[in-house]
């Protein structure tokens, strides 16, 4: 069978592991249309133990396809990463960067099996080790869910604190992807919730944006915190506001203070949430016709957004504007009056 008939059989799940007894360095180097070689898919596909044992040397693992990947990053990717021989999982071996710099530690890190590496190996230079997006080892678990596979000695409030390119922390990373519930709850503190990104969003405000609000600790959902604002203007319950994680707010830190706190164009959380449809998570005590009536910087009232936006029906009834009378529209019209709303 040749190379390109090898890749196939393996891609189709119909290569036994007498196929790969002839199987030879040329076979293994052969690249299909992708620049993966043969052993790049023997590694993506689990079938390294399959291969005869002469080949599972550096020379074939440090292959290198289009994207800069070995089959070596590629075994790390599965639990079957355990099929690479001891003598091959080399420091030198493991930091092999791709082309954007990912090292096999990475890899590993991302899909949990660091574990499977000498513990001697992965030491705290090598988690910290950063690729060309500035991300290391636990900004990659972070984002991949699988911080909890690592070891919890690296799970340290200064650890956490390190930021990628884009200023993001590990636990800004967690809360974006909704694994902030992997961080022990012992080394997450208010400086580190607080932490504020290159475009100065603090933990909780990825945490409002990607709807994961519920997995931050609510002594930290206070008002002070809350309406900390980005370099947009944009604060974490405006955030909330618009993806309907108000009900997240613990009771005694919902104010009509906070509801009414603006940004940089005049809007307040009202306003977004009357925009995106989530006024029935406002406490009806909290509403009136005073709050409904409050005006951003282009005059648009929280009332008239939700009146606009057709979420009427989630205001008291006692709130909700009648309809214009024929008088009252023709007064509107010809700019005598305005709607009351």
């Amino acid at each position: 069978m040749d190379s390109s008939d090898l890749h196939a059989a393996l891609r189709n799940d119909t290569l036994g592991a007498e196929g790969l007894k002839g199987v030879t360095s040329a076979n293994l180097a052969h690249r299909n249309a992708s620049g993966n070689t043969l052993m790049h898919a023997l590694a993506r596909y689990e079938r390294l133990a399959d291969l005869p044992p002469e080949f599972l040397t550096t020379k074939h693992f440090s292959l290198r396809n289009d994207s800069g990947y070995t089959p070596l990053h590629h075994a790390a990717m599965s639990r079957r990463f355990a099929d690479v021989p001891a003598a091959v999982l080399t420091r030198e071996n493991l930091l092999r960067r791709s082309n954007s710099g990912y090292t096999v530690f990475h890899v590993a890190a991302a899909h949990g099996n660091l574990g499977l590496l000498p513990p001697d190996l992965v030491t705290i230079d090598m988690v910290m080790l950063a690729n060309d997006l500035g991300q290391n080892l636990l900004h990659e678990a972070a984002e991949q869910g699988t911080l909890d596979r690592l070891p919890p000695t690296f799970l340290r409030a200064d650890l956490l604190a390190a930021a990628n390119a884009s200023g993001e922390s590990v636990l800004h990373i967690a809360a974006l992807n909704g694994n902030f519930a992997q961080i022990p709850p012992e080394a997450i503190t208010e400086k580190l919730i607080l932490q504020k990104t290159r475009s100065g969003d603090t933990v909780l405000h990825a945490a409002a944006i990607s709807g994961n609000l519920a997995q931050i600790p609510k002594a930290f959902l206070v008002p002070a915190n809350l309406t900390i604002a980005c370099k947009s203007g944009f604060t974490a319950i405006h955030a909330a506001a618009e993806t309907g994680q108000l009900s997240e707010i613990p009771p005694d830190q919902f104010t009509t203070d906070l509801l009414i706190h603006r940004n940089d164009n005049g809007d307040t959380p009202l306003h977004a949430a009357a925009y995106a449809g989530h006024m029935d998570q406002i406490p009806p005590a909290l509403l009136s016709a005073e709050i409904l009536a409050v005006r951003n910087y282009n005059g648009i009232s929280v009332l008239r957004t939700v009146m606009n936006r057709g979420h009427a029906a989630q205001l008291p009834e006692a709130l909700r504007p009648r309809p214009l009378g024929v008088l009252g529209r023709t007064l509107v019209k010809l700019g005598i009056t305005r709607a009351p709303f």
